[in-house]
């Protein structure tokens, strides 16, 4: 169960990358970053690119959840960004899909 994460940041913009499986073992990882990242003041944008996420389980959906909620508190907008296949059924079948920002690329 691999798991990378880039992230590259402007001053007040950060994309984060996921590629590989999010699950028990790899979520403390993903929520400690994207965590840290919803509590910087100055943030106004956290976009994380989950087309290469070939697996994610409900630890997933509750990391997401998670840091939707911290941004909310921060003012900060939260989006992901390309969503492999599987996890937007993931999305779909767990209501998800409805309520977190989704942006799908240049092809939307």
């Amino acid at each position: 169960m691999d798991l990378t994460m880039e992230t590259t940041s402007t001053e007040n913009e950060h994309y984060v990358t996921l590629r590989g499986d999010i699950d028990a073992y790899t979520g403390t990882q993903v929520k400690e970053t994207l965590m840290a990242l919803a509590k910087q003041p100055n943030a106004t944008l956290i976009s994380v690119n989950l087309e290469a996420v070939e697996y994610m389980d409900s630890t997933g959906i509750g990391i997401f959840i998670a840091v939707m909620k911290a941004c909310k508190q921060t003012e900060c907008t939260f989006q992901v960004d390309k969503l492999s296949s599987r996890v937007e059924r993931l999305f779909r079948i767990t209501g998800l899909y409805d309520h977190i920002a989704i942006h799908k690329g240049e092809s939307e």
